[in-house]
């Protein structure tokens, strides 16, 4: 089992000895997400650990998102629960990469596949940098903020 997994369980006990009704509800929305995650496609497997905070990043992200709709809309108490859900959930992934930490790995993709290539790389190979750095960052740093550096520094 994970360990987001298992944080999230013994979160969910503490929560529940403390009669915290919107933790308690947060992280069991949590697990169920993962717990579908597990039992999605052909057969039921255990998540990884990178696997594991790829959902509750898909999750962080949906509730950020809701709570911008809801604030669009004229919603705010509804926007300020899906914002502190979304905060809430921070807690469960790893510290993100500032900017500069992102533009170095970005950097040094971009210096290595050049060096591969021979050549400067072009928007045909914008899509396996792009890969080759969520790889690195394994869900510190959202993938339209990746895109959009190597893109920038492809037209550079």
């Amino acid at each position: 089992m994970g360990e987001i997994k298992n944080q999230l369980r013994e979160d969910l006990i503490a929560a529940m000895k403390q009669r915290d009704d919107f933790a308690k509800s947060t992280i069991r929305m949590a697990l169920a997400a993962i717990q579908y995650a597990e039992v999605a496609g052909d057969e039921a497997r255990e998540l990884s650990d990178a696997e594991e905070i790829s959902v509750i990043t898909k999750e962080r992200r949906s509730r950020a998102e809701s709570a911008q709709t809801y604030a669009e809309a004229g919603r705010p108490e509804l926007a300020e629960k899906e914002s502190a859900e979304a905060d809430f959930l921070d807690r469960y992934l790893p510290k993100a990469l500032s900017t500069d930490e992102l533009v170095a790995i970005v950097d040094a993709q971009m210096t290595a596949t050049e060096a591969e290539l021979g050549a400067k790389p072009t928007m045909r190979q914008m899509g396996a940098i792009v890969k080759a750095v969520n790889a690195k960052v394994a869900g510190r740093a959202d993938g339209k903020t990746v895109a959009g550096l190597v893109k920038a520094r492809i037209n550079s």
